[in-house]
């Protein structure tokens, strides 16, 4: 008798445990069919302020995880072209965003223009050299000033056009040193290789070996203006919808100002 009762107790913790490993399979398989994961595609100069902003996103949407590629605008439209995957594309410059519309590679109903920013002239902290303008980058002192390279990393394009606009770019284009991305341009100073450089704002401010010393005009270059759009390719479209979208919460916006970028009107 107390061996029959006995078995019947160890069916029944048996059954319990199998019961229960069924339910947190269950569980489990319903977790993971309902999270949904999106790659963000964004200009470098935005990686410490996306990073800032997921974990209150993900907090908020608990069931949409989100990945960053960052890298130059123009490398990114380059990946998007050529079938790279992404969800959403954040672009420094709206030419970049420009081309993917024409290409049919947008959903142009989620385009928005989301932020601002204004670029500088930095030069290394201990820096010596008396530069207090972008006139001063003519100065036979000055031998070597980091931009990007326009044809494809925005901050190039704007530097681009600060310099012509100010009538030395002929004359200093035997000094600029070209760079894939802001974030090199912003090395390149920091690490004493050029004796000045053109970022963003937002790229000198993360910095402590810069020094700001002249912010360009906003007439001297187009407006900085950062569009934000989902892929047409995406293939978890409303998830990506509801991140740009929480891009233009309060949450959001008060990381963006944090970080020194404007909110586009």
């Amino acid at each position: 008798m107390k061996k029959r009762y006995f078995m019947a107790f160890i069916g029944s913790i048996a059954l319990i445990c199998l019961l229960s490993a069924a339910i947190n399979l269950f569980s489990s398989t319903i977790t993971t069919a309902q999270t949904e994961t999106i790659l963000v595609s964004a200009a470098v100069s935005l990686k410490e302020t996306l990073e800032e902003i997921k974990p209150g996103f993900e907090k908020v949407h608990g069931n949409i995880k989100v990945n960053y590629n960052f890298a130059a605008s123009g490398a990114l439209q380059q990946q998007i072209e050529q079938g790279a995957p992404a969800d959403v594309f954040l672009s420094a410059a709206t030419k970049q965003m420009d081309a993917l519309a024409k290409a049919g590679l947008i959903d142009t109903t989620t385009r928005r223009n989301l932020l601002t920013n204004r670029l500088v002239l930095i030069v290394p902290k201990n820096y010596t050299l008396k530069i207090s303008d972008f006139r001063s980058l003519t100065n036979s002192s000055v031998k070597r000033i980091a931009v990007g390279e326009p044809r494809s990393v925005p901050v190039g394009q704007y530097s681009e056009e600060v310099l012509k606009n100010l009538g030395i770019l002929e004359q200093i284009r035997p000094k600029l040193v070209l760079a894939n991305s802001v974030r090199h341009v912003l090395a390149a100073v920091e690490t004493g290789n050029a004796d000045a450089g053109i970022v963003y704002l937002t790229d000198a401010k993360i910095s402590d070996q810069v020094k700001v010393v002249a912010t360009a005009a906003n007439n001297l270059h187009s407006p900085i203006i950062y569009p934000i759009a989902v892929i047409k390719a995406s293939k978890n479209p409303q998830a990506a919808k509801t991140f740009t979208q929480y891009l233009t919460s309060t949450a959001a916006k008060n990381i963006f100002e944090k970080f020194g970028f404007g909110i586009a009107r």
